[in-house]
């Protein structure tokens, strides 16, 4: 995967492939029990990125 300056990053699965830690323990989303983006010890509603979007859908057209 590359970015906008065309290097190269690897993906998780790369990343994972080539023994690197994924990263931190993940929270889970408090309403789909999914991994977040956010480590364990992160304080407040931890919402994974798809809950996040629909959250905000929901919120912005309430008026």
């Amino acid at each position: 995967m590359s970015d906008y300056c065309g290097t190269e990053h690897p993906t998780a699965a790369e990343a994972s492939a080539q023994g690197a830690p994924a990263g931190p323990p993940f929270a889970e989303c408090v309403l789909c029990q999914k991994p977040t983006e956010y480590a364990e010890s992160h304080k407040g509603i931890t919402l994974c990125p798809v809950c996040e979007w629909r959250e905000a859908e929901r919120t912005a057209c309430s008026g």
